[in-house]
């Protein structure tokens, strides 16, 4: 299989590498950075901290999803909506781990799964996604009586918030109480909120130091509280789920899947 890498350069995407280039049936063929990246030029491998690969991060990355098979994309919502459309126009999967994406480019995310295979999630990595299952199963147990936050926190160069992880954990509650999450959301509270709204799922974002990724799900009822937690010490989690991801999507007809259909959980 080949794999291509878009945002090569990046946390995820150097760890991106490193994992791919260990993995049986994988082939790295390239990887991409934006017009004008200071790592344009250097070789893969070096920026992987692996042995040399003989070749270097570029930029042409239509070039790259006309040679690959899979394209793991990393990256920011606006270059990911352009990944997006080069994956419809070459046939070409794609793994999406970008987080912050908007409406409308989730939107084009969907009509691109008429024309190609994509993988797309909050989160890669095993924990999680078992993590999600137990959240729908307590929240639908445990009915509106109990008042559901999340608690996410991330190392202090995350951009956006809350976390993909986060907004995949409350879209979780929401399934298990049957209700719609853009109607029961609250992402932020400040000043003068009043009281709690009954049935709302909250969110509660800390971002600081190196913290890989932590989200706990409380279920708050009068006189006891249920936590369910997961804490990722390293990308390496996410990386591997990723190209698992990528392997389990090579060949698949168009559709839009999941981590839950690649785990068949």
């Amino acid at each position: 299989m080949k794999i291509g890498i878009t945002g090569c350069a990046g946390r995820m995407g150097r760890m991106l590498i490193k994992t791919a280039t260990a993995q049986d049936g994988c082939d790295v063929i390239g990887g991409v950075e934006y017009d004008g990246s200071p790592e344009t030029g250097k070789d893969l491998g070096l920026l992987a901290g692996i042995e040399p690969l003989s070749m270097q991060a570029g930029t042409d990355t239509e070039a790259l999803f006309a040679q690959a098979d899979v394209v793991v994309d990393f990256t920011l919502p606006m270059a990911t909506s352009k990944h997006v459309a080069l994956a419809a126009n070459n046939k070409t999967a794609l793994v999406l781990g970008t987080t912050g994406i908007t409406k409308e480019i989730a939107e084009e995310i969907e009509a691109a799964s008429k024309k190609t295979a994509i993988v797309w999630t909050g989160n890669y990595s095993l924990g999680v996604n078992l993590l999600s299952i137990l959240v729908e199963q307590a929240a639908s147990a445990l009915g509106d009586d109990f008042d559901i936050d999340i608690l996410e926190m991330h190392h202090r160069h995350k951009i956006d918030a809350p976390s993909g992880t986060a907004l995949l954990l409350g879209k979780a509650a929401a399934e298990g109480r049957n209700v719609d999450f853009d109607e029961v959301s609250c992402l932020s509270r400040e000043g003068q909120t009043g009281a709690r709204p009954r049935g709302e799922i909250g969110f509660a974002t800390l971002r600081g130091g190196d913290v890989t990724g932590e989200h706990t799900v409380m279920f708050a009822a009068d006189g006891e509280r249920i936590e369910l937690t997961h804490k990722a010490s390293n990308r390496e989690v996410f990386a591997r789920g990723a190209v698992a991801a990528a392997k389990w999507v090579h060949g698949k007809e168009p559709g839009l899947y999941n981590m839950k259909d690649v785990l068949g959980l």
